[in-house]
């Protein structure tokens, strides 16, 4: 299903919870259509996906993953206490 499928592009997480990151956005894609990028969004919760954005944000160490999968962007992470979004 998602193995050689996901690209990391940069990522703090522990590798499992990286694995379980990516898993759910490939769940997502085999649920929604591809270019309902809210469906998609509403599944994974709190996560920025699309084909071409930008952002700065402050997180939580450890929470940050950033891949491509298919031909989705995907931005997940915890925003930081006091402060960021996410």
């Amino acid at each position: 299903m998602l193995e050689g499928k996901a690209m990391i592009q940069d990522t703090d997480m522990p590798l499992k919870m990286q694995l379980q990151a990516m898993s759910c956005a490939s769940v997502a894609l085999d649920l929604f259509d591809v270019l309902d990028c809210k469906s998609i969004a509403a599944h994974i919760k709190k996560c920025v996906v699309g084909s071409n954005f930008g952002c700065f944000f402050t997180h939580t160490r450890g929470t940050f993953i950033y891949f491509c999968l298919e031909t989705l962007n995907f931005l997940i992470f915890k925003g930081a206490a006091g402060g960021g979004g996410g």
